[in-house]
């Protein structure tokens, strides 16, 4: 019977009631080398899921060049 509930439970679409307004990621190097960091604002996407969605620009401190960022951070279970 655990595969019936667990399908009742993917049906009901799990929320996260615990979760913040926003997140904040940091991108760094392997050494611990700071590029930015984007914000992560929590959303309903188009599919039912639950999660954060984030886009901004970070940058090589080295050379200053600039790279786009786009990130979904998904509610594993939130699909409805």
């Amino acid at each position: 019977m655990a595969g019936k509930d667990a399908k009742a439970d993917k049906e009901k679409g799990q929320v996260d009631g615990d979760s913040p307004p926003t997140l904040i990621l940091e991108i760094k190097t392997p050494s611990g080398e700071n590029w930015g960091q984007i914000i992560a604002s929590a959303k309903e996407f188009k599919t039912g899921s639950t999660g954060f969605y984030a886009n901004g620009k970070v940058t090589n401190p080295n050379t200053g060049a600039r790279y786009q960022l786009g990130a979904n951070i998904i509610l594993i279970g939130s699909k409805k």
